[in-house]
């Protein structure tokens, strides 16, 4: 018997955090991205769920970090079938790449570590758990998400990951703005050192570094959002999977900021 369904509004928002009208979009664009030709990966069967309550496991899946034999029966369906679902429907609601940025455009980037059970790619870090780190990019006036790094090992500082991720090509020709942590990143835009002699920085250096600090932490507060997705805080699947799992968050998290 299935307990959850996208036929009834009521479900949508506690467990997505999206509109039920925003939910629909979502569905609609994850049909144009072909989600409604792929089959359920046997010969001659096809899914016994239909693709908005298939979209609902994924996010559901996300939102809550329930088990696979957890989430399968609230859909009504087998934890193979949702481990299925997950699978092949992750990928397609990811983050579409920025094609077009404004000239003007200043974003900020931080990363975050996110405890991942794969040590494949983890790494013991100074959470003290196996983590990955994620490199985060936003843009500064509208606090969307518009890059994500590919997840490295999480004993590795930022400094070093914002190029080893590949998110320093992303937002290469644009201000790019981030805390004293990348120092060594000629291209990012830091806040002022204390000088070496121990010394206080002239008042308007001080300035500045306040401003820059109010306007830093609109990427903590997009982190923060972005971790109510449950399964950022403790990732139990393949660390390759992440990649698109992070993505898809991060689509999600647009989706619920841009109202």
């Amino acid at each position: 018997m299935q307990v959850i369904s996208a036929a009834r509004p009521e479900w949508i928002f506690p467990f997505t955090g999206l509109q039920p009208a925003q939910f629909r979009r979502l569905v609609r664009l994850v049909a144009e991205r072909g989600g409604d030709t792929i089959a359920d990966g046997r010969p001659g069967r096809p899914w016994s769920l239909d693709l908005a309550d298939r979209v609902l496991l994924v996010a559901a899946y996300w939102r809550t970090n329930l088990t696979m034999r957890q989430i399968g029966p609230l859909f009504g369906a087998s934890h193979s079938a949702a481990h299925r679902v997950i699978d092949t429907l992750g990928p397609l609601l990811a983050l579409a790449p920025v094609r077009r940025r404004r000239v003007d455009q200043i974003t900020i980037v931080d990363g975050t570590l996110i405890p991942t059970r794969d040590h494949r790619l983890a790494a013991p870090s100074k959470n003290y758990r196996y983590s990955t780190n994620l490199q985060v990019a936003i843009d500064a006036h509208t606090h969307l998400v518009v890059a994500l790094g590919d997840p490295q090992p999480g004993n590795r500082n930022d400094t070093i990951v914002y190029r080893t991720s590949g998110i320093d090509q992303k937002l290469a020709g644009r201000p790019v703005m981030a805390d004293g942590a990348y120092r060594g990143n000629p291209d990012v835009i830091i806040p002022y050192r204390k000088p070496t002699d121990g010394s206080e920085l002239p008042d308007w250096k001080a300035d500045l570094n306040k401003q820059h600090r109010t306007v830093r932490a609109q990427v903590e507060h997009a982190l923060a959002r972005m971790k109510t997705f449950k399964i950022l805080r403790d990732y139990r699947r393949a660390a390759k999977t992440l990649t698109d799992t992070a993505s898809g968050i991060a689509h999600l998290h647009n989706i619920i900021l841009a109202g």
